[in-house]
């Protein structure tokens, strides 16, 4: 397939990731869902593929064989059964197909700074390309010790403390595969990045969801009481939280401190989007008092520093719970790109002044989108960190955001993503949809201005 032929609008091959979010097959909301993106992804699948134009096999014994190769069922692992059928690949493909601007995935299509991209292309003629220590090159543990000090006011130790990954993805990965045994308990907030559970679900991990509703997606705190139980051996968090743009306030964070110090139990905290944090402080869930000696935080350099193909990320954790993610590390990257690993160091150590510029950008880039969907007709609930909005579509009489979505790039020309599929339940989330705005202020403003212009009542 040749992506270059494809309108600028869509984005890069970046916009296929493999860890995107599947379709939960069990509920009938997303059975029927999913029949209805399979239609329509047939349909387009046969004007857009490359084979279409190839010419059929000439012999009778290779279009036998090709017939048959078709037919055979597609195999896997039967823990990651749930998983396979990917949304995302179908909606990228009827974007391809229809030429609509991406405000789905959560990529920029602008590049990270120059800095930075100097320091990669210096460690690579200075010959840093070949394996690196299996938890890190020691000028990023280093770096990402300072920055943690100066975040959340705590020192680690960046040889026993800090173990840098392939993105925060293989961070979760070998956290959950590390410290989760098959049976053990754990609690998620829902709506939730897809990794989590898919990862949870490799571990044999037995998986609960507290669901945070609109319009504020605050944590239901008796409910969360009520969910651990003698079996739960970690909270998993994610703040600022994607894909609701909500922020994790003080309070939620020590209540849920005081349940994990109660009953023994562990804290994940995914805090990718720390420096997208617009209208409150981030808050580190391992700085409250107690927490640091049960808790892993996870992060990585691709958001903030718009570089998300370079997949660096770091897990930091006190000494006996960084044994089992390093041993999980081990067998599964072992080592991540060594001279990128060079250049996230001179990223890490960036002035304050670089931090500061990027929330303002965001801030108007937020600011267009935000404002434009509410013209729209959408309502929108309130994001204060990430760079995703969450908005409510049911005034434009759908009945389910597969449908709207699948509406809104064949019909409207623009992508958002369905968040219907972070959720245990589906139904949880079937009248909301996520944009994000980490896109140029122009293609925000054309995205913007085709929604108004072509949105209809259905």
């Amino acid at each position: 397939m040749n992506l270059a032929a494809f309108p600028a609008s869509i984005g890069t091959p970046a916009a296929f990731p493999g860890h995107e979010m599947p379709l939960n097959p069990s509920s009938a909301f997303s059975r029927s869902a999913s029949a209805l993106l399979r239609r329509s992804l047939r349909a387009s699948l046969r004007s857009i593929s490359p084979m279409a134009s190839a010419a059929a096999p000439t012999s009778a014994p290779a279009a036998a064989a090709a017939k048959a190769t078709e037919q055979r069922p597609v195999q896997v692992a039967k823990r990651l059964e749930k998983f396979k059928t990917t949304i995302f690949t179908q909606m990228s493909m009827l974007a391809i197909k229809h030429g609509a601007i991406n405000l789905g995935q959560g990529f920029p299509n602008f590049d990270g700074p120059d800095f930075v991209k100097e320091a990669a292309i210096q460690a690579i003629n200075a010959g840093k390309n070949q394996y690196a220590r299996g938890f890190g090159v020691p000028e990023l543990n280093s770096a990402i010790a300072e920055r943690f000090l100066k975040d959340s006011g705590l020192q680690v130790d960046p040889d026993k403390e800090v173990t840098v990954t392939s993105g925060c993805t293989e961070a979760i990965a070998a956290t959950i595969l590390g410290l989760i045994n098959p049976g053990d308990e754990v609690i998620l907030f829902a709506p939730f990045y897809d990794s989590y559970e898919a990862t949870l679900s490799m571990a044999g991990a037995n998986v609960k969801a507290i669901t945070l509703r609109a319009p504020d997606f605050a944590v239901p705190l008796e409910e969360l009481k009520a969910a651990v139980s003698k079996n739960t051996k970690a909270i998993m968090i994610n703040t600022p939280h994607n894909p609701t743009g909500k922020m994790f306030t003080r309070e939620e964070l020590e209540f849920i401190a005081t349940l994990c110090k109660e009953n023994d139990v562990l804290l994940f905290s995914d805090e990718v989007y720390d420096k997208l944090a617009f209208e409150a402080d981030h808050i580190s869930m391992a700085s409250l008092p107690g927490m640091y000696e049960r808790t892993v935080t996870m992060n990585s350099l691709g958001k903030t520093f718009s570089l998300t193909g370079w997949k660096i990320g770091w897990a930091i954790a006190p000494p006996h719970l960084t044994w089992g993610l390093r041993q999980a590390h081990s067998f599964l990257t072992f080592a991540t790109c060594t001279p990128m690993q060079a250049a996230a160091a001179a990223a890490l150590r960036a002035p304050d002044s670089y931090y500061e510029e990027l929330r303002r950008d965001y801030s108007a880039k937020k600011a267009i989108l935000l404002e434009g969907l509410k013209s729209a007709g959408f309502i929108a609930h309130p994001s204060s960190g990430t760079y995703f909005i969450m908005v409510d579509h049911t005034p434009f009489g759908f009945d389910n955001d597969i449908e709207f979505c699948e509406y809104l790039i064949c019909e409207v020309g623009v992508v958002a993503i369905p968040p219907s599929v972070f959720y245990l339940n589906p139904e949880e989330g079937k009248n909301l949809v996520r944009f994000t705005f980490c896109k140029d202020e122009d293609t925000l403003r054309a995205a913007v201005e085709r929604m108004k212009t072509k949105l209809r009542k259905k």
